[in-house]
């Protein structure tokens, strides 16, 4: 296991404080909402029959899936990222589709392309169109950054607009849809870095660190004997889309919304919000996607927890996703040890969480 990161920013960790706000659901959102906490449970409970850990990066992913986003995966080879996300795929009765970018690949061997087809005793000729791998409803994109930007552009229009265009022809996607892009972070020669834009697009980037040692030696146990595993659906398309609307309808407070917009406000150097380390270590920040971002994943985190209200550490819960890949850190950082992920944390420390 690797040692635990110290964020040189950080003299200590700040205690957080929930703020509850009361609203209303009806009945059938109350009832969608304890259905999905013990779906969750379940679903943790059965993919711990094959994948070993990794609890928070399951639930990380589930909140992109149920709040309509997509999820950058970064981690080192070998820790069942593909396994982990097919047999999710198998939990949600969800169609999977993986994707091996490589430097070569075109956009139409995303989405698809167009075929001459000659019909049976007519002998006519049409034009008739073949799905890409892009057409399932959870979609791998593995070593996303290994691809040029005009195919990795290709993504762009399904993750937005949950269509592709092919001929000046529209093709919808179904829904749900949901883009995990893996990274490499050891290996970045012959790569190409996500843009800024794409990278706003992705809701959260979730990383993935190696197992303890207790976890290591359960995962190569199991996975050196006989036996096989096959996992119980647990929820279905239909359930999903349903809880992605329940989902949008969870009310959040005034002055806990007020604490995303600050904490991504406060990101931008050059900024009336902005603190002395920002302007010093950090050259971009978030932009309004990031607190959208957050607002949806807080609700979802509260949901899954078993609440119908949202605190101040469902945001924080959310924020180190959300940010980390929407912050350009600055050459001092890097000369520093300074990292993203460390400026979110000395954030939570100097800004004030609201008291109701």
């Amino acid at each position: 296991m690797q040692p635990k990161k110290i964020n040189p920013l950080s003299a200590g960790g700040a205690a957080a404080v929930a703020t509850r706000v009361d609203h209303h659901l009806d009945q059938s959102d109350l009832r969608a909402a304890e259905a999905l906490t013990d779906a969750y449970g379940r679903m943790t409970q059965e993919l711990g029959r094959v994948i070993i850990g990794q609890g928070e990066v399951l639930k990380q992913i589930l909140i992109a899936l149920f709040c309509q986003g997509h999820c950058i995966l970064e981690g080192v080879p070998g820790l069942a990222k593909t396994l982990m996300i097919s047999n999710i795929a198998k939990l949600l009765s969800l169609h999977f589709g993986r994707i091996q970018f490589t430097p070569d690949l075109m956009p139409s061997d995303i989405t698809g392309n167009e075929v001459l087809e000659e019909e049976e005793g007519t002998g006519r000729r049409k034009m008739r169109f073949v799905k890409g791998p892009i057409f399932a409803n959870i979609v791998l994109g593995d070593e996303i950054n290994r691809t040029p930007p005009k195919t990795q552009a290709a993504l762009l229009q399904a993750m937005q607009e949950y269509k592709v265009t092919v001929a000046g022809e529209d093709y919808a996607l179904e829904k749900p849809f949901l883009v995990l892009g893996t990274q490499n972070p050891i290996e970045q020669e012959g790569t190409y870095p996500l843009p800024e834009a794409q990278l706003d697009r992705f809701m959260f980037k979730v990383l993935i660190d190696y197992p303890s040692y207790e976890e290591e030696l359960a995962i190569a146990e199991t996975t050196t004997s006989s036996d096989t595993v096959e996992l119980t659906p647990i929820l279905g398309r239909e359930d999903i889309v349903a809880i992605q609307k329940v989902v949008r309808r969870v009310l959040v407070g005034r002055s806990v919304s007020s604490y995303a917009v600050k904490l991504a406000r406060a990101t931008r150097p050059g900024s009336e919000e902005a603190p002395d380390f920002v302007n010093k270590y950090l050259t971009w920040g978030a932009g309004p996607r990031a607190c959208q971002a957050m607002l949806l994943g807080a609700k979802a985190n509260a949901l899954l927890d078993g609440r119908v209200h949202v605190s101040t550490d469902d945001i924080r819960y959310v924020a180190l996703p959300v940010l980390r890949h929407r912050l350009a850190t600055s050459f001092r950082a890097e000369s520093d040890g300074v990292l993203a992920d460390h400026i979110v944390e000395k954030l939570f420390e100097v800004i004030q969480e609201p008291l109701n």
